[in-house]
């Protein structure tokens, strides 16, 4: 039907037939009429002199109109839903976000998993927690060593300082075990506020060797510069210690240290030299189930060294380029030789010597996995083999021994972080 043009309402007429259009699939097979209306005749008037149902089409409009408010009302819950997941979803995230990791060894020995986020190796909290307490019981043990140095040279600490380190050591304590505890009866990590409350224990820890450095000053006075050992109680990747200056270029060298550890499996890395472009240029590690290794330039010989008894043990190992002959010693006995041990490659300047961690890249890259755990002491590195007899010497605690000439046993070239320790250490009193 074609529409006159004049007189006639183009607005109303186009909303009716879009209405007719809307709904003729949902009201079956019906016919629809599309009729001109004039401007001022009423739209109901109009469908009723053409014989279309206004009632109908007002049950259309109130329909159309029902179904409008219901859809925004589904829109509204909807958005309410997603909102609340969405809440849920960020809760969830931020209670079990993982924390990030620490570096590690050589490629050649690493495990894509091996790396952790809390600096320990991955044991869970129990274990973690187990060694701060630990870590706490030597620090006690520190203080009453301190005491019986004070007695027996007349002197004794000042009564507030000794009374503070005490209640610190005894509150930090109580946290450690009460967080055991907690973690024991739940029988699952607890992740809300695991990294502050770490970060706390590491500051008192700090705070506590710092006090105690304090009060073993009059000791460092009294006593020759060489005599003390350094502890590293935990397996992480944060406790070191860095030698002040580089090796030189060396042709052949010797290192010798006394060593003492229970760790398992494993005592981890005794000391580590990089130099720029290699990671591995001179490294001593025990990790895993695998033996004792002697590294240089990357190579690698086995080392026959069985310390991990809880004892002190005297341990050299020399080497020369020419060759790469090598010999490994054991409280002063000859237990294993070889050679082709990176031959006529020389040990190369400008690196830097790390004690208890080895290095991935230069002065870092440190994995918990391979971290010392022990004490050691007369870390010494000579540019040369020293014969049979100067190792016996240095085993035996004679008169005749020699320190290093590359690098010598002195706190004065050495510096500590975090947390290393060092107490006083005469190497022939303590041989058990």
């Amino acid at each position: 039907m074609r529409p006159r043009a004049k007189g006639i309402h183009w607005t109303l007429f186009a909303l009716y037939c879009l209405l007719a259009y809307a709904f003729a699939q949902d009201f079956g097979p019906t016919q629809f009429i599309c009729t001109s209306v004039p401007k001022d005749v009423d739209i109901c008037t109009a469908t009723l002199q053409n014989n279309v149902p206004g009632e109908e089409l007002r049950a259309t409009v109130m329909q159309l109109r029902e179904t409008v408010l219901q859809q925004k009302e589904t829109i509204v819950n909807q958005k309410e839903t997603i909102k609340e997941l969405t809440a849920k979803l960020a809760r969830c995230e931020s209670q079990s976000a993982p924390e990030a990791g620490g570096g590690g060894g050589g490629g050649r020995r690493k495990d894509s998993g091996s790396k952790n986020t809390m600096g320990d190796v991955s044991r869970g909290p129990s274990a973690t927690l187990a060694q701060l307490s630990q870590t706490l019981q030597n620090l006690k043990q520190r203080l009453e060593n301190l005491e019986q140095f004070s007695r027996s040279n007349g002197s004794v600490p000042a009564n507030s300082l000794k009374d503070l380190l005490q209640s610190k050591i005894d509150d930090l304590e109580r946290q450690v075990l009460a967080r055991v505890n907690a973690v024991e009866e739940e029988g699952r990590p607890a992740a809300r506020n695991e990294s502050a409350q770490r970060g706390q224990v590491e500051a008192t820890l700090t705070s506590l060797h710092q006090r105690l450095s304090d009060l073993e000053k009059g000791q460092k006075e009294a006593r020759p510069l060489d005599k003390f050992q350094l502890t590293f109680p935990l397996r992480t990747n944060y406790m070191y210690a860095k030698v002040k200056k580089s090796l030189p270029e060396m042709y052949a060298f010797t290192v010798c240290m006394w060593i003492k550890s229970n760790a398992s499996p494993g005592v981890g890395t005794p000391f580590s030299y990089a130099v720029p472009g290699q990671a591995n240029e001179l490294v001593l590690i025990e990790w895993g189930n695998n033996p004792m290794e002697i590294l240089v330039n990357d190579k690698v010989a086995k080392l026959p060294f069985l310390i991990n008894d809880g004892k002190w043990h005297h341990i050299c190992v020399t080497w020369t380029t020419r060759d790469g002959v090598w010999d490994a010693f054991q409280d002063g006995v000859l237990r294993g030789s070889g050679e082709n041990l990176a031959p006529y490659h020389p040990i190369k300047p400008q690196g830097m010597l790390i004690l208890g961690q080895e290095q991935d890249t230069l002065g870092g890259g440190f994995d918990a996995t391979q971290a010392f755990v022990g004490n050691m002491a007369n870390f010494n590195i000579w540019d040369r083999k020293l014969t049979v007899g100067e190792i016996y010497n240095l085993a035996t605690c004679s008169s005749k021994a020699q320190v290093g000439n590359v690098f010598s046993w002195l706190e004065t070239s050495i510096e500590i972080y975090g947390g290393v320790s060092k107490w006083t250490f005469e190497a022939c009193r303590q041989l058990n």
